[in-house]
């Protein structure tokens, strides 16, 4: 990372302050402004969604939130004991720009950072256990795989800095009508090129042995996406890059964000399914004729529905996660497009670690690995197994070591049975487990990714998660179509899928 990328960066997060109100600043050019929109979702997408909302248009529009469950979707927290522990998205990148912005407007602090160590488990023994120096690390990692480490290293940095131009086009108000464009204006025919092959394809291209890749990058994958180096390049670089350092996460709990985001938005909490969306035709004031969107949904009072000038939905529309109907639409809109989503368990055990199943010797009282990762291997049932700290570190605390009773979370594709606890653990008095369909199954060829623009009016956040799962791609997603939405509002063609950024920008300022 050279000190001209380090500034541009810099130039992109101090940006990010001063685009708030882009939209409104010509205001008197521009249309009537809608008066009611529907966000459905309150997770980070759709709270995301709400946020840009308000600031592209103002504060006479009225803004409901739909949802069933609890503020956050998969950004979800469990209490053991006195503390709260994450079971949902856990960890931010130090380069996204949204996720900061988000809690510098909010004032909410970062979590403490606790130092951690990682050690990587075939299912039989630890074939690596990370040090306290870094200089012993180095040289492991050097002798068994050369300066693959590092060179994955500056791979997955060039496909950042090719990544960190989003910030930049939606700094001057640009939006992108599918993923693909959005995609392309980032990182051009290399981006398609990356949603188009496995990560496994792209890394061998690149010259990283297949002993690498089945030893460092699979673990990472299984750890991140739950899934193997067969996900497509684009998401794969994306977990890879959720291994680099200054990774943090939110004091309180990430979900802390979503609903810091809804109250700011000024936005009304609906706590309804919602079950149907069709197109209404309505006379206007002018004689003439206008179309609204009515939003039907359940809720604890019973059925009732509405009418928005603009609808986002912010749920993935794939089997088991949603079932809206769509009716009165040409063409018609699906229900679940195609693709589904896979499942991670995240099993929480407060209890004391087996270290026989590590298949080590090393005494318990001396092992303070925090996160151990797994490779792809058929003789281990997890895809990772890490020493879980509370939400909100107090002062003076000291993560214990695995000779102590403490909280782990065990990453699986299905159920843990109590042989597999057992195996796992000496003992326990509390386990809680959650099944995520956490994201997308990854399976390039990238083909049929759902649209952003569903109708008119209507739009789609999370067709995002096909190119990548993560709460920046959402805050990016939620960015795009508040934008789109505006543009498209106000007939701003001008600013909908259009690149070469630097040209513009000349000819504007």
């Amino acid at each position: 990372m050279n000190p001209q990328t380090l500034s541009l960066r810099a130039v992109l997060f101090l940006g990010l302050f001063h685009t708030g109100r882009r939209s409104l600043a010509s205001a008197p050019e521009l249309l009537e402004q809608p008066k009611k929109i529907a966000v459905v979702g309150a997770g980070i997408s759709g709270t995301a969604a709400a946020f840009y909302l308000r600031q592209e248009f103002g504060p006479g529009v009225k803004i409901d939130v739909f949802e069933p469950g609890t503020v956050g979707g998969r950004l979800a927290t469990v209490k053991i004991g006195d503390d709260e522990y994450e079971t949902g998205g856990s960890v931010i990148h130090p380069l996204n720009l949204h996720m900061k912005q988000f809690i510098e407007k909010l004032g909410i602090p970062p979590r403490k950072d606790v130092p951690s160590k990682m050690a990587i488990f075939d299912g039989k023994e630890l074939m690596f256990e990370e040090s306290d120096w870094f200089i012993v690390n180095f040289l492991r990692m050097l002798w068994r795989y050369g300066f693959s480490f590092l060179r994955m290293h500056m791979w997955v940095e060039s496909i950042l800095d090719k990544f960190m131009r989003i910030y930049q086009y939606q700094q001057y108000g640009y939006s992108f009508s599918t993923v693909d464009k959005l995609l392309h204006a980032m990182g051009g025919d290399s981006f398609l090129t990356l949603v188009n092959q496995t990560l496994e394809e792209t890394m061998i291209g690149e010259g990283f042995s297949q002993t690498f890749i089945n030893d460092i990058v699979a673990p990472i994958t299984r750890v991140n996406y739950g899934q193997s180096v067969r996900i497509h390049g684009f998401v794969g670089a994306v977990s890879l890059a959720g291994a680099d350092s200054g990774l943090w996460a939110v004091d309180g709990g990430n979900k802390r964000v979503c609903s810091g985001l809804l109250y700011n938005s000024k936005s009304e909490l609906i706590p309804a399914a919602v079950t149907s969306i069709s197109v209404k035709v309505r006379p206007s004031k002018t004689g003439t004729t206008a179309s609204f969107y009515e939003v039907n949904y359940v809720g604890e009072s019973g059925a009732a529905h509405s009418l928005y000038d603009i609808v986002i939905i912010a749920t993935p529309l794939h089997q088991g996660k949603s079932d809206i109907t769509f009716s009165g639409f040409s063409p018609p809109i699906p229900s679940h497009f195609p693709g589904r989503y896979h499942q991670t368990v995240a099993t929480l055990v407060h209890g004391l670690l087996n270290m026989s199943y590590l298949g080590t010797t090393e005494p318990a009282s001396k092992f303070t690995v925090s996160d151990i990762l797994t490779t792809d291997s058929k003789g281990c049932a997890i895809k990772s197994l890490g020493s879980l700290d509370p939400v909100h570190i107090p002062e003076g605390y000291k993560r214990p070591p695995a000779s102590e009773t403490k909280v782990w979370k065990v990453f699986s594709q299905q159920l843990l049975s109590q042989e597999q606890l057992k195996d796992m653990f000496l003992s326990w008095d509390l386990v809680s487990e959650t099944p995520w369909l956490a994201y997308p199954s990854y399976h390039p060829p990238h083909r049929n990714t759902p649209p952003f623009i569903l109708h008119s009016r209507l739009y789609y956040l999370n067709a995002v998660e096909w190119a990548a799962s993560a709460m920046e791609m959402s805050a990016i997603s939620a960015r795009n179509v508040a934008l789109l939405a505006h543009h498209r509002w106000h007939q701003q063609v001008n600013k909908i899928d259009q690149e070469d950024l630097h040209t513009r920008l000349r000819g504007e300022l």
